[in-house]
């Protein structure tokens, strides 16, 4: 049976305009909080039992600090803005120092082989994601209306962090794009026709603001599912974007068409989009630009494939040879 506090959350998050995936996120870490505390209400704890729900996760569940951290996100949220008891904000808990994983890098060859036996009906995703250094969900949710032809450039709208950016565009891949383009105009003139379609999902403030762009051929995705559905929240008939498990399945199969070791997966293309072209000069801050890292550090990690390293440090060894 469902909780009636984790709906009354879920409802009060939506009507704030919260991200579908963010009520999500802070709806399970606020159930694992929850289930931690012997299934107490919440109203009855606060600091004491949130600190120790937190270093639990790092002690015992070995979490990653940014898991840690959303999950403390969620959990002051709960008693912000859904008890009106707000945390301390001096709590000691032992904070998560799981080191970060190194990147997987293919080669140029490895990706060449890979994207040569992706499924071809998925394939122009596929290459823009190591192409333009996009995250699978920044992909799948591009609209028609993102690709700039004349600048050879893609706008990327809401990204990680609720970031904006504008990345590269390969001009190979100019003509697929407008292939594509052709086929969302067919998928968009049948679903005009059709009396019971509502046009195309839009965030909150864009569908007030623009109340007839739902129903434009610009704002609708550039990869459409190939099925119309209701949307849950407002019980409209859309048509959405590609599922995503769609497009990890379709990398884990070419994977191993492809024989590649490596362990492969749609983040996996954006790594070798980072090192490939800083093996071929391109300026630190520039790639951190393109991939949209708040922090250069984290483009730095990248660095550890290119041969004389982050800091042209050439390896005394070679100095024998």
């Amino acid at each position: 049976m469902k909780s009636e506090f984790l709906s009354h959350i879920k409802e009060t998050m939506w009507s704030r305009r919260y991200a579908k995936r963010t009520i999500e996120s802070y709806l399970y870490w606020i159930k694992a909080y929850i289930i931690f505390i012997g299934k107490i209400h919440p109203k009855d704890c606060h600091d004491k039992e949130v600190e120790r729900f937190l270093s639990y996760l790092s002690n015992s569940l070995n979490l990653a600090p940014k898991s840690q951290a959303l999950a403390l996100n969620s959990v002051n949220y709960l008693y912000k803005h859904i008890l009106s008891k707000p945390l301390s904000l001096d709590l000691r808990f032992n904070k998560s120092r799981v080191s970060p994983k190194l990147p997987t890098v293919l080669t140029t060859q490895e990706v060449k082989a890979l994207l040569s036996v992706i499924n071809t009906n998925h394939l122009l995703l596929c290459q823009l994601m190591y192409g333009s250094g996009l995250r699978l969900m920044e992909a799948v949710r591009l609209r028609v209306q993102d690709i700039n032809f004349d600048y050879h450039c893609i706008e990327v709208w809401n990204g990680k962090g609720g970031k904006h950016r504008t990345v590269t565009l390969a001009t190979e891949l100019v003509t697929s794009l407008k292939a594509q383009i052709s086929l969302v105009k067919s998928y968009y003139v049948l679903d005009i026709k059709n009396t019971d379609y509502s046009g195309v999902y839009l965030p909150f403030a864009l569908a007030r603001k623009y109340p007839s762009a739902a129903t434009t051929l610009n704002w609708h995705y550039l990869f459409p599912s190939n099925r119309l559905s209701l949307d849950p929240e407002v019980n409209k008939l859309r048509r959405h974007h590609i599922n995503e498990t769609v497009i990890q399945k379709a990398v884990k199969t070419a994977s191993r068409k492809s024989n590649i070791t490596k362990n492969v997966t749609c983040h996996t293309l954006r790594h070798p989009f980072a090192t490939h072209l800083l093996q071929r000069g391109a300026d630190i801050r520039t790639v951190q630009e393109q991939l949209g890292h708040s922090d250069i550090r984290t483009t730095q990690i990248y660095t550890h494939v290119i041969e004389r390293g982050a800091n042209g440090v050439t390896s005394p060894l070679s100095d024998l040879t």
